[in-house]
């Protein structure tokens, strides 16, 4: 209780509130909606298969849908705050998590992918992608299809996004390890819509971080706002002519928001702001700014001679009538955290920037060749090995040590495109990923052992039951029934098929499709994490419950 009392104290004496007060009218009313603690938000993903039953189930505990998510899937807000389930609920919620049915994401958090309106087989860059909800809720929109080149420059958050791509199960992804502000135009026919979700102070989060509270000071968005010009200029030259760039922070501070898209626009006349709320129609938000005070860390206002340009309110008649294009979510118009959103259109009468001044082209012997452990497309011997177990397989499969990957013909088609260096005065063939510095990319399908096959992995399961000809065979529900309990049986029990099989199989359940895989020798074990058989125990137990 006493923390509660102190942290009170600091918010009604921060610096931000005081802010606040000089950025809009009624700070009062912002800061009664500014502290009281986030609810639980969650997005169901659509390419998991499952999304009846668990939007039922999201039902049956008084979840609501987000009314202005107009993407695909769907959002809802839980009947609880943040991080606090209990009992049952918790652990399959915990469970749904991590196989990748839902993701559990702030609502706000959601607008900028809205934004982007990504559609199948696009070309997708995410340029500060780490930790992946909104990598993810791109590779929703894609379908399987197209690519999402997910970039974080921290190669310790590198890891945490390879594991949340992971968990999704989505193959559409590429995770790449650059600096933004200086991200190799790979492919050189850019990309027809980029994200930057941009490092910022954090104001609009004081709903799930307090400290935010007693941290900030103004001179915070003034460090930020040059590395977050840097990265979004980036982005305009990497685009295509008539593609889409989405700019968005979880700042309240128009430095780090309208200052910076206004600096941006200053620079490049091939560029043009859309309307951000005719893309998010349901949600309600405020126009950007047109003009703001500069304020010193005593939250007083600077005379404007004393700052650089690029921190002031625009004088250009052009920039001030655009500016209110962009979007402002103040916590207490949506019920949720603040945000910022620019939508950014590059003119589709601009060429797109491109290497065309080649003197000489690398032989393939020149060419850089990738590291060992990156991912590289299967190889004919590996293929016929595969092809051997399980029947014909898809075009898209790279290999990455022991693990066989499952991609996206996009994918390929960024391996093998051609690529400039040394501003364009030598040509590199294509058949390699560098310079993109490649991570990993797909869905991790099958694993190896010794270069033979081992098994499919479970995360696999599903989407490779409708792919491969051998190795799955279709079983009653109630043998899928009696291993999701913990039974081993002995094959011959299970199907006539299987009694003399040995190895990975896939078992399907001849009435909804659900697959499992399993290892046969002298019985039969599962093959799966604990998470995913609590799923599916969850999901089969609410279907015989509706039919009851």
């Amino acid at each position: 209780m006493r923390e509660e009392v102190d942290w009170d104290k600091a918010a009604r004496a921060s610096l931000l509130l005081k802010a606040v007060s000089c950025w809009r009218k009624n700070s009062d009313s912002w800061f009664a909606h500014a502290y009281e603690r986030l609810p639980e938000t969650v997005r169901v993903n659509p390419l998991s298969g499952d999304q009846e039953w668990l939007e039922d189930w999201l039902k049956s505990l008084d979840c609501e849908p987000i009314e202005w998510f107009n993407g695909v899937g769907s959002a809802w807000t839980m009947p609880f705050p943040r991080g606090k389930a209990e009992g049952d609920v918790k652990s399959a919620l915990a469970a749904l998590h991590e196989t990748g049915r839902l993701t559990r994401q702030e609502a706000v958090s959601m607008l900028p992918v809205l934004a982007l309106d990504p559609k199948p087989g696009e070309y997708i860059l995410d340029l500060c992608a780490s930790p992946g909800s909104k990598t993810s809720q791109i590779a929703e929109h894609l379908n399987d299809s197209g690519v999402v080149v997910a970039n974080e420059i921290v190669r310790g958050r590198v890891n945490l996004l390879v594991s949340n791509m992971q968990r999704h199960r989505s193959r559409s992804n590429i995770i790449v390890n650059h600096d933004a502000r200086h991200f190799p135009k790979v492919p050189e026919f850019g990309y027809d819509r980029i994200l930057v979700d941009a490092p910022c102070t954090g104001t609009g989060t004081t709903r799930k971080n307090p400290d935010v509270w007693s941290r900030w000071k103004p001179s915070g968005g003034r460090s930020m706002q040059k590395l977050q010009i840097d990265i979004l200029s980036r982005a305009t030259k990497l685009v295509k002519s008539g593609g889409r760039v989405v700019y968005s922070t979880c700042s309240l501070d128009p430095i780090e928001n309208e200052a910076v898209v206004a600096e941006v626009l200053r620079n490049d006349s091939s560029l043009k702001l859309i309307s951000a709320q005719d893309l998010i129609p349901k949600l309600l938000a405020s126009e950007g700014m047109t003009q703001w005070p500069v304020l010193s860390d005593e939250c007083s206002i600077v005379q404007n001679e004393q700052e650089e340009d690029r921190f002031l309110s625009p004088s250009e008649k052009e920039i001030i009538d655009a500016l209110p294009l962009c979007m402002r979510v103040w916590n207490d118009e949506s019920t949720a955290g603040g945000f910022f959103l620019a939508v950014i259109e590059k003119k589709s009468s601009v060429e797109t920037e491109a290497n065309t001044l080649v003197n000489r082209e690398l032989t393939e012997d020149e060419a850089p060749v990738d590291n060992e452990d990156v991912p590289q497309p299967i190889s004919s011997d590996t293929r016929t090995i595969l092809e051997e177990e399980l029947g014909a397989l898809p075009d898209d499969l790279w290999v990455r040590g022991k693990k066989v990957l499952l991609s996206t013909a996009e994918a390929h088609e960024i391996w093998s495109s051609e690529r400039s260096r040394r501003g364009g005065r030598t040509r590199i063939p294509g058949r390699r990923w560098r310079p993109l510095k490649v991570v990993y990319l797909g869905l991790e399908a099958i694993h190896l052992r010794r270069g033979e096959f081992e098994r499919v992995v479970g995360s696999a399961a599903k989407k490779f039951a409708d792919i491969i000809e051998k190795g799955r065979t279709e079983v009653p529900s109630e043998v899928i029934d009696s291993l999701l309990s913990g039974d081993e049986p002995e094959p011959t029990s299970l199907s006539s098929k299987l009694a003399s099989e040995r190895g990975n199989f896939l078992l399907v359940d001849e009435s909804d499709g659900t697959t499992i895989p399993v290892w046969i020798g002298g019985r039969v074990s599962l093959m799966m994490r604990t998470a995913e058989v609590h799923v599916l125990r969850l999901m089969r137990d609410i279907i015989v419950n509706q039919e009851e």
